[in-house]
């Protein structure tokens, strides 16, 4: 047996006795707790059955399990499969988890029972990242989530705040073409042709990030930036931050389940994610602070961005409506619901489309048509642009940026279905299976075919929402994301603004992208890398804002 041999069957016997001494510590803290009576005293009443599932330990419920199979959302995946069942329990602990995977189902929770539904879980990294549930998205129902709700809907997230900040959206966009071309242009010394190599999902990252950085501070950069519209070091460090948050944001840990296990670390995340949340604080908490200063000095008396709206909102009593505390913590959480879903179903679609040439070329043709080639496309445009919305909302249903929808929370004993779904279960809508059900998509669910939403759509006019859940872009019911407007108008925009300013290919020597998955997670395996070539005239191509 060779050295690697050895170390791999060491690596695997030190990992299974980690595995036994977190269930024999569970199973002996919960016990002594006086944690078992109660939930065999619960189980007497149920009239009704749980959804099928895994047989659960006693006490410890499938926690060996969950973590002898990682990434936990294939293992749930491939226990639905072999179930054959569209809706599940798996018990972690006293939690009951409930995954779903059919459209129907997915609307008896979001729809017809939404107000029983309408909770969040806590766990570490949500309370650390909303800063003890001070913002919206993250927080369980109650008068905080309805304050900062109407907050983000009224007041953030308007008609009337959106048209007002769309110059700041524009800005971005131009910034956008402007760099890619750059790149473009740097490669004709090379002999390229003005072709240039271009990493689609750091332009897409950064420009989403760009975006709301406009939105919320009215700056793209936190340093210096970079002449040709590409992000410093600064804005590298501050997206990677966000990205590390968005990745443990939901994810499974044992201590999540069992909370008296919580500040063990058991998984190692929190550090990660307290240094991400200390990043982002280096770079927004200075600005935040000395807007607040402008503003009580008076030196400030007209908004300009999120941050400036956020600071003036007084209550009944002309006194701030917000603390620091809420203001700093709603902005995290706008900076990273912005930047995730729109840059993925971007690079998502660019790939799929690249693979196949007349979908590209059905797109472009679309533009030309409704903008033409003597001007950028504007979000004006995007009300015509059907096809490239189709093309978003595929690439929304096939690929989504995570495994399942944000949980939500049951507020008491519910029946959904005739199965019991227990007071406090996580439900857990998968994102990839709702929107590769069979079902609903037919034998070619798997393939992406944008056309299938200008046949499904009876208006004349295409949208991203999917209300009936057919697949998950914006969810639905109370917690359904606010802001429906701002994220279809950041996705069709980048989308637009790629396929209209340049021809896309995939590198050399590669005749076809490879479209797997990470094995991790449900991002592209590799970051989209294709060669982008400018198809408009040059003065198009400049920079027009400040």
């Amino acid at each position: 047996m060779d050295h690697s041999s050895i170390h791999l069957l060491s690596h695997l016997h030190l990992q299974a006795l980690w595995t036994s001494l977190i269930i024999i510590v569970v199973f002996c803290i919960t016990f002594l707790k006086g944690f078992g009576p109660h939930l065999f005293k619960r189980t007497k009443k149920q009239k009704l059955p749980l959804p099928p599932g895994p047989k659960p330990w006693p006490i410890i419920g499938n926690l060996p399990e969950m973590v002898a199979n990682r990434p936990t959302f294939r293992w749930i995946q491939k226990l639905m499969n072999e179930m054959n069942t569209e809706i599940a329990c798996i018990q972690l602990g006293n939690v009951h988890v409930i995954p779903v995977t059919c459209p129907t189902i997915a609307c008896e929770f979001l729809r017809k029972q939404d107000a029983n539904f309408a909770s969040r879980p806590t766990s570490m990294t949500t309370t650390l990242i909303s800063r003890g549930y001070l913002t919206t998205t993250l927080v369980p129902f109650g008068e905080q989530w309805k304050k900062m709700r109407r907050i983000v809907g009224n007041d953030l997230l308007s008609t009337t705040s959106h048209q007002r900040l769309e110059y700041k959206r524009v800005e971005e966009a131009n910034n956008l073409v402007f760099h890619i071309y750059n790149n473009c242009k740097n490669n004709i010394a090379n002999g390229n042709n003005n072709v240039g190599l271009v990493n689609v999902r750091d332009v897409a990252q950064h420009y989403c990030c760009n975006v709301m950085k406009k939105l919320n501070f009215s700056r793209r950069y936190f340093g210096e930036g970079k002449k040709d519209g590409g992000p410093g070091s600064e804005e590298v460090e501050h997206l990677d931050a966000i990205f590390t948050m968005l990745k443990y944001i939901y994810d499974f840990r044992v201590s999540d389940y069992v909370p008296c296990l919580r500040g063990l670390d058991l998984d190692g995340h929190e550090g990660k994610v307290k240094k991400a949340i200390e990043t982002v604080g280096k770079y927004h908490d200075p600005i935040i602070e000395q807007r607040i200063k402008e503003w009580d000095e008076g030196s400030k008396i007209h908004g300009e961005d999120f941050l400036d709206i956020l600071i003036s909102l007084k209550d009944a009593n002309n006194n701030p409506m917000l603390t620091t505390q809420e203001i700093k913590a709603q902005i995290i959480e706008l900076m990273m619901a912005g930047v995730d879903n729109p840059s993925n179903a971007v690079e998502w679609g660019l790939a799929e489309m690249i693979n196949q040439p007349k979908l590209l070329q059905r797109a472009t043709e679309e533009l030309d048509k409704v903008v033409g080639k003597e001007r950028l496309v504007q979000e004006s445009d995007i009300s015509k642009l059907n096809y490239i919305k189709a093309c978003a909302r595929e690439a929304f249903r096939l690929h989504p940026i995570v495994p399942f929808n944000v949980p939500h929370v049951s507020i008491k004993d519910t029946i959904v279905g005739n199965y019991l779904i227990p007071k406090g279960s996580h439900i857990l809508l998968s994102r990839q299976e709702i929107g590769r059900n069979q079902k609903v998509w037919g034998n070619e669910a798997h393939k992406f075919k944008p056309e299938r939403h200008l046949i499904m759509n009876k208006s004349e006019v295409v949208v991203l929402t999917e209300p009936d859940l057919k697949f998950i872009s914006f969810s639905t019911g109370r917690r359904g994301c606010p802001a429906i407007m701002l994220g279809t108008t950041m996705t069709v925009m980048l989308f637009a603004r790629l396929l209209q300013a340049f021809t896309w290919t995939a590198p050399p020597n590669v005749s076809r992208i490879n479209l797997a998955e990470n094995n991790h997670d449900i991002l592209l395996g590799h970051p989209l890398v294709a060669l982008a070539k400018p198809r408009l005239t040059p003065e198009l191509y400049a920079m027009h804002d400040k």
